[in-house]
């Protein structure tokens, strides 16, 4: 494993308007020199909404199109997520494309249900996990941070090794609850040993709901090694190999497990 660069972009979106938001990034990127993975907000291109409308079908779709585009311009894998139509149902599905143009899907499994989301999308009925530049990443959208179970790290007695090293979230959070947010996010790095990258937007959208970003980076015993607080910006952080290692060498919590 190498350190790895990640770049959370954490701006306002324009409501229900593709063109608009894929502008926006475009613009926000003339901020990114180099850097192995891009975060983008949940729904990053329509914000949050239950407007079916804006579903792409899945062998189709413009917005995974310009994803692919600036996953090979900028040589970075990018990962967000979009309301997806796929096989006569609708999801808000987490796509992780890579420069190569491959990508990995993850459908969100727990729906929101104070925005009724359960009643529009399909849940997700499966983690993901991939690897990529040496990493184990799983996959996750916004209110999938509140429960723990279907974010266990779960330790690998065989290999000695956990089933994952970082976790990544992309959310529309709402500002009335942002102290659940880093108290999540914080809670999910130090349970599970791993570096945790959320991101999340700003700005107000046409429900009225207010958004004050507060994207983190968290490292494995908890500490905040990035954090975006209220502005509109685009910012990156190394993830350390070593420390990550140095973290479960020296306190074997994942491996206790399997302790009877």
């Amino acid at each position: 494993m190498q350190d790895l660069n990640i770049t959370l972009v954490q701006i306002d979106q324009v409501w229900e308007d593709k063109i608009a938001n894929f502008a926006l990034y475009e613009k926000a990127f003339e901020k990114i020199n180099s850097t192995d993975l891009i975060l983008l907000p949940e729904m990053f291109q329509t914000a949050f909404t239950m407007n079916t409308l804006m579903a792409e079908p899945f062998e189709n779709s413009s917005s995974m199109a310009w994803l692919k585009t600036q996953s090979a311009k900028f040589n970075s894998a990018i990962y967000t997520s979009l309301i997806m139509e796929d096989g006569g149902k609708l999801y808000n599905r987490g796509i992780f494309v890579e420069p190569s143009g491959k990508i990995t899907c993850y459908d969100k499994r727990k729906s929101f249900g104070l925005a009724e989301e359960d009643l529009y999308f399909e849940a997700g009925k499966e983690k993901v996990i991939l690897e990529y530049k040496g990493w184990k990443i799983q996959l996750q959208i916004c209110y999938d941070l509140r429960f723990p179970e279907i974010l266990r790290n779960n330790w690998d007695p065989v290999n000695q090794i956990p089933s994952y090293d970082v976790l990544l979230f992309v959310a529309n959070w709402p500002a009335k609850r942002s102290l659940h947010w880093e108290t999540l996010v914080k809670a999910r790095a130090i349970e599970n040993q791993c570096y945790v990258a959320a991101v999340n937007r700003v700005g107000t959208d046409k429900m009225n709901l207010d958004y004050s970003g507060n994207s983190l980076v968290v490292d494995p015993l908890g500490k905040v090694v990035l954090d975006l607080y209220q502005k509109s910006t685009v910012e990156n952080v190394y993830l350390s190999a070593n420390q990550l290692l140095e973290t479960r060498a020296s306190l074997p919590f994942l491996k206790d497990q399997m302790l009877k």
